[in-house]
């Protein structure tokens, strides 16, 4: 069964290369701290900035948890993203059971870019594909997410 993809956009006063910079680089300074999978507070969340790198937290007590890999490292247009966690918040080190993630920057002109974020392929969770998909839509997912990176973004 094939669960239709999230599609969320924003759009922020910020040229396309500082918008690509900021959410990729500096994606410990928007990312919510209350979302984290490990047992610690969140430290930082960090997003390796080539094709294959880790995309992780650390936690304040110094553990790593896996979130998933990057796919496609394109700056300042593109960036793919494999979100490895379950319905259950967990990693699942299968890249057969990831979504995707696709986030896309568009130079809008006066010094605006949109960016586009679809999360797709839900089915690939399996068991627990509708709880991803509700988590990621619901009032915590993509959009309160994308808002709080509009808001670092605009003051970076």
């Amino acid at each position: 069964m094939t669960i239709p993809a999230l599609h969320r956009s924003v759009t922020v006063n910020a040229s396309v290369e500082k918008a690509f910079k900021v959410y990729t680089e500096g994606f410990s300074t928007w990312w919510p701290p209350q979302h984290h999978i490990g047992a610690a507070d969140l430290a930082e969340a960090i997003l390796e900035p080539h094709e294959g790198g880790r995309w992780f937290e650390r936690g304040t007590d110094g553990s790593e948890c896996d979130w998933g890999r990057v796919l496609a490292y394109e700056p300042p247009a593109r960036l793919l993203l494999a979100w490895h966690l379950n319905g259950a918040w967990s990693y699942d080190p299968d890249p057969g059971h990831a979504s995707e993630i696709e986030v896309t920057f568009t130079e809008l002109g006066d010094g605006r870019t949109r960016v586009d974020v679809e999360h797709r392929a839900f089915e690939r969770h399996g068991a627990t594909a509708a709880q991803v998909q509700a988590g990621v839509s619901g009032d915590e997912g993509w959009l309160m997410i994308l808002n709080r990176y509009a808001q670092t973004v605009e003051t970076a």
